[in-house]
């Protein structure tokens, strides 16, 4: 999990910072944001200290009717120790009694301009991206027909010679080598590459080469949603593969479980062209279309007419 400061939500929605400037660099640990509506009214016996404290013109207009000390008081219980901050919506002109209190507490205050509800859904959205699980695998992520498909193998297993064919047929490179993947959802794995690594693919005896200098903007994504693992492994002559695809392996990634494919690898297969059917095959299954099970009926149906007859 990635660390986010108040200085972030700042820079990234561009805010205003009216007061206690020296506290931008308190942590935001939880992605949930506190309208404090009871807090105003007195009641902190359930406040959430940690989360950002979003006042719109109810919390505003409530405050400015309460007596002079007790706005003074409500106002530092607002800015408990682990509050990262208290942001005011639609350009509200600030109490004074909140840049006393944030300057006495480091608490900093920022104001917007946009709407509180508005507000409110960007920064729910921007925090659980930023603070969603993470990790980071070793692979290829490729997007296939609107697929997003994780390519995973042994080192020297031909992932990144793979990857290079699938861009040649038209495909688009998310990330190679190592893969950030973040669980932004339930059961939703968003994938992207590091900084240092983006765009770029390395090919063994080439080197790195710069996929969107060479393949054009459209051969790139920044990021994509994980629905398919393909496993590439060297042929086992020992091993029984699958053939009919009726079975379906699952490959889980922090919370979240993923169809996994595995394919073996040896000289004369184009591995390109069997992960290109995989990502189509996989589609059609989710619209409902799986021609193992209809060839597996079929081919039930035919054995108990021949024991019929």
């Amino acid at each position: 999990m990635k660390k986010i400061r108040v200085k972030d939500v700042v820079d990234h929605f561009k805010l205003e910072v009216v007061s206690g400037s020296e506290g931008l660099m308190r942590e935001i640990k939880v992605s949930d944001i506190n309208r404090p509506g009871l807090e105003m009214a007195g009641y902190f016996t359930y406040y959430p200290a940690d989360r950002v404290q979003l006042m719109g013109r109810s919390e505003i207009g409530f405050f400015e009717t309460l007596p002079e000390e007790r706005r003074k008081q409500r106002i530092l219980e607002l800015c408990h120790e682990s509050t990262p901050c208290i942001i005011v919506a639609r350009d509200h002109p600030i109490p004074q009694e909140f840049i006393d209190a944030s300057n006495q507490t480091g608490v900093p205050v920022i104001r917007s301009s946009l709407s509180t509800t508005k507000l409110l859904s960007l920064l729910i959205n921007y925090l659980e991206e930023r603070l969603a699980p993470a990790t980071t695998m070793h692979g290829v992520l490729v997007d296939i027909y609107g697929v997003g498909v994780l390519i995973i193998g042994n080192s020297g297993i031909g992932k990144s010679e793979t990857a290079l064919e699938l861009l040649k047929r038209g495909h688009r490179l998310v990330a190679d080598d190592a893969v950030e993947i973040r669980q932004v959802h339930e059961n939703q794995l968003i994938g992207s590459a590091p900084e240092l690594i983006q765009h770029l693919l390395e090919i063994r005896g080439l080197g790195i080469i710069n996929v969107m200098t060479l393949f054009g903007a459209g051969a790139v994504r920044d990021f994509k949603k994980i629905t398919l693992v393909i496993q590439l492994e060297l042929w086992d002559p020992n091993k029984q593969y699958d053939r009919l695809g009726l079975d379906e392996d699952k490959f889980k990634i922090m919370d979240t479980e993923l169809t996994k494919i595995t394919i073996p690898v040896r000289p004369g297969r184009n591995l390109a062209v069997i992960i290109e059917v995989a990502a189509m095959n996989y589609r059609l299954k989710r619209l409902g279309h799986n021609a193992a099970v209809h060839f597996s009926k079929k081919l039930t149906d035919s054995i108990e007419e021949a024991d019929d007859i």
